[in-house]
Formats: C-alpha cells, structure tokens, sequence
C-alpha cells in the first residue's frame, strides 16, 4: 500500500484531522510519515521579529505540532518532522514531488483563511500539481 507519506501539517484542526487519517493508513503498512511543517515567508518575518529568541521560535512552532506529535507517538508510529521554510503551497509540491512519495495527507483548510480567500487554498495547489495521490481531510 503507501510506504512513504507526507502529512502536510500547520497545528490547525483539519490538519490534526489529517494526521488521524494518516494514523489509519501508518496501521495498514505505512514505513515512515513524515510530518511536513512550511513556514510560511511572510509569517515566519514576524515571527522571527517577536521571538526572544531561534530556540524560543523553534519551541513556539514545535508546540504547533505537539498534538500531532502526541498522537503519532501514542500509536507508536515511525515519523519524522521535517520544517521547510517557504511559501506553503509551492514548497509542499516542490518537496513531494522531488522524494519518493505514494501519498499526501493534507487538511482542507489551514490557520490563514484570508491568504487562502485571496490566493487560492494551499491544499487546493497541492492537488493540482503533487504527482503523488493526496488525499484532502475536511
């Protein structure tokens, strides 16, 4: 079945809901998931601004995914969190397609619904361009 998947994570309600579904496939076979956070230009600008320091941005975004961590590690899935840095639709695609990906677990929707109002949702940009399968969680 799927060996390699990516679960496209932002610490939002759906993407928590994509990591569960990502659990379903990890007990059909799943070898590795890898949690694929995208720090978004823009945000990560201000963030960097606000932080009192790198290792208090890292912790700050860590906490974003500790509820997926949490989960993943309850069930004793093999995962790795990989943070990418970029804009996040064309840095997802850009990443799945250059790895050896059988699928993309991503949430419908993510923390910034004015930029997705505006320029299109990143899940939407995922499924058109990701040469994998990706399976989008409302």
């Amino acid at each position: 079945m799927y060996k390699h998947i990516v679960l496209a994570a932002d610490g939002s309600e759906n993407s928590v809901r994509a990591a569960q579904h990502a659990l379903l496939m990890a007990r059909q076979g799943a070898e590795l998931i890898e949690v694929v956070v995208v720090a978004d230009f823009a945000k990560a600008k201000q963030d960097v601004l606000h932080a009192e320091s790198r290792e208090s941005l890292d912790y700050k975004r860590r906490q974003k995914m500790r509820v997926i961590e949490e989960l993943l590690q309850r069930e004793k899935i093999v995962y790795e969190v990989k943070v990418l840095h970029g804009d996040p639709g064309p840095t997802l695609v850009d990443y799945a397609n250059s790895q050896n990906v059988d699928l993309v677990i991503i949430g419908s929707r993510g923390l910034n619904s004015l930029q997705e109002m505006v320029l299109g949702s990143v899940s939407h940009k995922v499924v058109k361009r990701v040469k994998a399968p990706v399976l989008v969680v409302k």
